[in-house]
């Protein structure tokens, strides 16, 4: 891990500016992390000093010193504290013998934030106390609970439970209840209640501990957040999240770091100073213990469009969802993955069809431009490539200097006036590659991204990797000496939809693209809301104004390249997904008709300098 300070020069409207950060790169982000698979008893142990209650860097408050309150949930215990003083508690859960432990407090206008564990125990509660209408959300967290939970639920499914990536008993779980503060008048019928109303929010936080971090909140059952302090700000991150109101200006917010370090965060939310208190609590990569309760001020980045039908206020929810890609990723040996490529290699229906499936619903008419033609991508420290194209589906291709041509099947559409982009699979050998080649007709530049099976964390995932250069033709343009395509920052904090299918939802994404090394995706639940999320690298290129190549890797998901040029003027793109798997390797076409969903202004937070 390295410790970095940096200056950076960024642009924003007409002006220059400058900012100190301090960021900690990691050699691995968080998906790459090989997080210890801990038992019940070292998982104890560490917890152990949460006994003492959290430490804070900001005054915690008295506010409860010398108070009692008795909790009632719908459901759930019955909470009776007596409050010795700022720092120590006494509690009583559903009439039994009352346990002393260590607590903070933090406020926020009427609302009471209340953390504590219970001593010698991997559990304990946060409370959300509201004061003026003695209403209270209590969240019973603990750990080395997802091994039961899973193995009833593969009971009750009739599956065989998922524990391949160990039984995650650092991996803080947590249950929600609703009540109130008994008091001397009549019991309030209302409730703090879930909701969507942060749904499409994008806020930048900065922390009393100096820690920055990116959230966006564009599902109602997950968030992304970018780590500007812990990672470096490279990638944004999903978690299952919980979202509450307490009013309009306030909010409950709660996350856990599933396939992770297991982490938990909450934290209120006041929108009115967009500021926030709230409580950390799990193990560091390195199995170190964080409980600290932490005040931050916040910068809202911007609101992008959410796409349930008016009335609709996501107040029910049904049990927790969470994605576990990192446990249903079939990994596959290298035999496996060398048979698959060398013996059940398919492209495009190998010229019967697009071999598009359900990514391609909406894809483009295929053209045959170069058909009968010949030309030769040069890419600048990178493969010269000549092609001779037969037909409009097959094509001859070799690396200059060689004297075999090899076939291969290919597809060619047209995202652009004159900017054509076709792929294609390279020589069957492993590992295996493919092209996806954009040729510029009006420019003489070509951009291409050779796809490659494998990385170093797993056989059955894919690597990409751009070149750029120029290609040459009878009759084509005189391509430039220097200007070539190139990397680009234009698509950062933007958020795009696609919808792949005929239906509603049907087949339909939203894309984040968070950073200039990363992106994300969030399926849409039936109602048109957010639902699950994940996020992968992702890499983006200009081709022209408002025409970009976008690629990105779904790595500890299943491995596949997806790599689309995104024309902005048609709302449309054209692409290709490359994947290996136990069917096979396969290329094949994707094609999706896109709405623009809003944007967010993070540039100047995660340091741009391209």
């Amino acid at each position: 891990m390295w410790r970095v300070t940096i200056t950076v020069i960024y642009s924003q409207a007409a002006s220059l500016r400058r900012m100190q950060l301090t960021r900690q790169y990691r050699p691995l982000q968080m998906h790459r992390i090989a997080y210890s698979d801990l038992t019940e008893a070292q998982v104890t142990q560490v917890l152990s000093p949460t006994a003492s209650g959290p430490v804070s860097k900001s005054t915690l408050s008295n506010a409860l010193a010398g108070k009692r309150l008795k909790i009632v949930t719908d459901g759930g215990p019955t909470l009776e504290y007596n409050f010795r003083n700022g720092r120590e508690l006494a509690l009583s859960e559903s009439g039994g013998k009352a346990i002393r432990a260590g607590y903070g407090a933090m406020e926020n206008r009427s609302l009471l934030l209340v953390s504590h564990m219970i001593p010698g125990t991997q559990w304990g509660y946060n409370l959300v106390v509201d004061r003026h209408t003695q209403l209270v959300t209590v969240f019973e967290v603990y750990f080395s609970g997802y091994a039961q939970q899973e193995t009833v639920a593969a009971a009750e499914a009739k599956r065989e439970p998922q524990f391949k990536n160990g039984r995650r008993n650092r991996e803080a779980q947590r249950k929600i209840w609703f009540g109130y503060v008994e008091g001397a008048s009549e019991a309030p019928t209302a409730r703090h209640t879930y909701t969507n109303r942060l749904e499409g929010k994008g806020i930048y936080w900065k922390q009393d501990n100096d820690v920055e971090v990116l959230e966006f909140y564009l599902s109602i059952l997950y968030s992304n957040f970018i780590e500007l302090t812990r990672f470096g700000g490279e990638m944004t991150v999903c978690a299952p999240t919980d979202y509450i109101m307490v009013n309009d200006h306030q909010f409950i917010y709660s996350r856990i770091e599933c396939e992770f370090s297991g982490t938990y965060t909450l934290q209120i939310i006041d929108l009115f100073g967009v500021t926030q208190k709230g409580v950390r609590l799990g193990l560091t990569e390195k199995d170190e213990l964080e409980y600290y309760l932490y005040t931050g001020k916040g910068e809202v980045t911007g609101q992008i469009a959410s796409f349930e039908a008016f009335g609709h206020n996501a107040e029910t929810r049904g049990a927790r969802r969470v994605y576990r890609p990192l446990e249903t990723f079939e990994v596959m040996t290298d035999e496996q993955v060398k048979d698959q490529v060398l013996n059940h290699a398919h492209a495009f229906g190998d010229g019967k069809g697009s071999g598009a499936a359900g990514m391609g619903g909406y894809k483009s008419e295929r053209v045959e431009h170069f058909a009968g033609k010949q030309l030769t991508a040069h890419m600048d420290n990178g493969p010269v490539i000549e092609y001779e194209f037969v037909d409009g589906r097959q094509l001859k291709w070799r690396y200059q200097g060689d004297q075999h041509w090899r076939e291969a099947w290919y597809e060619m559409y047209e995202p652009d006036d004159e900017l054509y982009f076709f792929a294609h699979l390279l020589d069957a050998e492993f590992p295996r590659s493919c092209a996806m080649v954009a040729l510029d007709m009006k420019n003489g530049l070509a951009t291409l991204v050779k796809g490659t099976t494998g990385t170093p964390f797993r056989n059955n995932e894919t690597t990409p990797n751009y070149y750029f250069g120029v290609f040459k033709m009878a009759g084509g343009p005189t391509p430039p000496q220097y200007l070539r395509h190139g990397w680009t920052d234009e698509m950062v904090g933007e958020a795009v939809t696609w919808n792949y299918q005929r239906g509603n939802p049907g087949l339909t994404s939203m894309h984040f693209y968070a950073t200039p090394s990363t992106y994300s995706w969030i399926i849409f639940q039936p109602d048109g809301s957010g639902g699950m999320q994940w996020s992968s690298p992702g890499w983006y290129s200009k081709l022209r104004d408002g025409v970009y190549i976008m690629a990105w890797v779904e790595e500890a998901c299943n491995g596949t390249l997806g790599v689309i040029c995104f024309n902005q003027r048609t709302m449309h793109d054209a692409g290709f997904g490359f994947h290996v798997g136990r069917n096979g390797l396969s290329l094949s076409v994707v094609g999706a008709r896109a709405r623009h969903a809003g944007r967010f202004d993070i540039d100047k937070h995660i340091g741009l300098a391209i």
